[in-house]
C-alpha cells in the first residue's frame, strides 16, 4: 500500500466584516478557489489533487487585512485570486469579498495565513 503525505494546500480567505448569506459566502469561497487554482502552475495543481485537495477556509478582519494578505501571497510567489463581487444580489458592486492563495506549498502558505481563525 502506498501512502501519501498531503503538503500542498489551498486556503480560501473571507472577509468577516460583511453581512454574507451562507449561501453567498460559499459562492464567493468557490470563485477564490477556482480564481486561484486557474494561476497555479501543473505540478502544484497535480501534487495538490494527488493529496487530496486540501482547502481550509479561514475569516479576516476586513479589506485591509485581506490586501494585505494578498500582498504577501504575491511577495512569497504563491499564486493567489482577489475577488470582486458584480453586485447582483446581496453586496454593492465591486465589492472585494474573498482571496484564494495556491494550492501552494503548505508551510509557504502557513506563514501568509497562520494567525487566522478557521469560519
Amino acid at each position: 500500500m502506498k501512502w501519501f503525505i498531503a503538503y500542498v494546500k489551498q486556503v480560501i480567505v473571507i472577509r468577516q466584516d460583511l453581512s454574507m448569506s451562507t449561501g453567498k459566502l460559499a459562492a464567493q469561497a468557490c470563485h477564490a478557489s477556482l480564481g486561484a487554482y486557474k494561476k497555479t502552475d501543473k505540478k502544484a495543481k497535480k501534487e495538490w489533487g494527488a493529496g487530496g485537495a486540501k482547502k481550509v477556509v479561514l475569516g479576516c478582519s476586513g479589506l485591509k487585512e485581506l490586501k494585505d494578505l494578498e500582498l504577501a501571497a504575491k511577495k512569497m510567489k504563491v499564486p493567489s485570486s482577489l475577488v470582486t463581487d458584480a453586485g447582483h444580489t446581496e453586496l454593492p458592486p465591486g465589492t472585494i469579498t474573498a482571496l484564494g492563495i495556491g494550492p501552494g506549498d503548505e508551510k509557504v502558505i502557513d506563514k501568509i495565513t497562520g494567525e487566522l481563525k478557521l469560519i
